[in-house]
C-alpha cells in the first residue's frame, strides 16, 4: 500500500509521534509532514510533538512542530508514528477524536492501535518502514533527509542487527540525494556539548556491574541534573556507552523524574530480551532497546528488573 492512498480524500491532517522524541520518531513524523505537504499541498497539515533536541535543527521546516497541543480540533485523519497511542501524550486526546486513525510503527510491543495499522517488527526503524509506503519519485532531498536521520538513529548507525539489506538498499536510495550524511550523523548522533560529556562521565563513573558483570546500571537524580544544568534530552546516549562495555550482556540506565518515579533505559546484545521486561512493566520497544517508566526507589527497581533479567539469563 500507498500511505497517500489511506489520506488523499483527508482536508485536515495530523501527525505525531511519542512523548520524549528519539531520532526516530522525529525523522519519521518531520519525513511524513514534508512528504504530505508536497503531494497534497492543499490539505492543512499539523504535526504535534514535544520540542525536539536542538541538534535536529538541520531537518527543514521543524519549527513547524507544535508543541503546545489543540485538543479540540477534530482532524480527518491523524497519523501516529513509532509508538502507540498511549505514549502520545498529550496528543492522545486529539488522536482518539479524529475520523480515521492511522498507526505506522515498527516496536514488537505494539499490537496496532488504529483504523489502520501498519506495524513490521522485522524493520530496522519506523522511518525505513515509512520510506515503503510513500511514492519514490515524490521523494526530494529534505524528506530524505529526515529519512535518513530516523534510520541511522535506530540502527546505532547502522550498527545493530536490526540493519538489514533493505534498510541498506534505502540508505544507498537516499544519499544519491547528495546530502552531507556524514555531517548529519556527526551532529545529530555523536557530538555531545560539554555538559553532556560531564553528566555521561558522572554516570559510567557511579555505573555499578552485578550479576557475574554481566550487567550494568546507572542513574541520575534529579539533584544530579540540577547541578549539571541538563535536561532528559542530554542525557541521550548514556544507556549505549554502558552497553558498550566488554562482558556486558545489559546495560540500565535510569534518571529521576518525579518522586519515586524513574525513567528506565536498557539496551541488550541479544541474551537479554529488554522489550519482554519493559512490557512487564508498561513499556516497550526491541529486543535489544527498550524502556518503561518505574514507580519505586532506585534500589527496588533494580531488583524487580533483575529478577527478570536473572530468569532469562538462567534460561539461556
Amino acid at each position: 500500500m500507498r500511505i497517500i492512498d489511506e489520506v488523499k480524500d483527508a482536508k485536515t491532517i495530523a501527525i505525531g509521534g511519542h512523548v520524549r522524541p528519539d531520532g526516530d520518531c522525529i525523522g519519521s513524523v518531520m519525513g511524513l509532514y514534508l512528504y504530505l505537504k508536497r503531494v497534497m499541498p492543499k490539505a492543512e497539515i499539523d504535526v504535534y510533538l514535544d520540542k525536539p533536541a536542538d541538534i535536529f535543527q538541520c531537518i527543514s521546516h521543524i519549527e513547524d512542530i507544535k508543541s503546545e497541543f489543540n485538543t479540540n480540533k477534530v482532524y480527518d485523519v491523524f497519523v501516529a508514528l513509532d509508538t502507540t497511542d498511549e505514549r502520545l501524550g498529550d496528543a492522545e486526546p486529539i488522536y482518539r477524536n479524529a475520523c480515521k486513525k492511522i498507526n505506522i510503527d515498527h516496536h514488537i510491543s505494539n499490537s496496532g492501535c488504529g483504523d489502520v495499522s501498519i506495524v513490521e517488527p522485522k524493520r530496522s526503524s519506523t522511518a525505513e518502514l515509512l520510506y515503503d509506503l510513500m511514492e519514490p519519485e515524490m521523494v526530494d532531498e529534505e524528506i530524505a533527509k529526515a529519512i535518513y536521520i530516523g534510520i541511522a538513529h535506530d540502527t546505532g548507525v547502522f550498527r545493530y542487527s536490526n540493519t538489514s539489506p533493505r534498510t541498506l538498499q534505502i540508505v544507498a536510495e537516499l544519499i544519491k540525494f547528495g546530502f552531507d550524511f556524514s555531517k548529519i550523523v556527526e551532529e545529530t548522533f555523536f557530538e555531545k556539548t560539554y555538559l553532556q560529556t560531564q553528566i555521561m562521565g558522572r554516570a559510567v563513573l557511579e555505573s555499578v556491574r552485578f550479576m557475574h558483570e554481566r550487567c550494568i546500571v546507572s542513574m541520575v537524580s534529579r539533584r544530579m541534573m540540577e547541578f549539571y544544568c541538563v535536561t532528559p534530552k542530554d542525557l541521550d546516549g548514556i544507556v549505549n556507552h554502558l552497553q558498550s562495555v566488554k562482558g556486558v550482556d545489559c546495560a540500565i540506565f535510569m534518571y529521576e523524574t518525579g518522586t519515586l518515579e524513574y525513567k528506565v533505559s536498557m539496551r541488550s546484545n541479544g541474551k537479554v530480551d529488554v522489550a519482554a521486561i519493559a512490557m512487564k512493566f508498561g513499556g516497550g520497544g526491541h529486543v535489544r532497546a527498550a524502556g518503561c517508566t518505574m514507580n519505586g526507589t532506585y534500589h527496588d527497581n533494580i531488583n524487580n528488573l533483575s529478577i527478570e533479567i536473572a530468569e532469562q539469563l538462567k534460561n539461556e
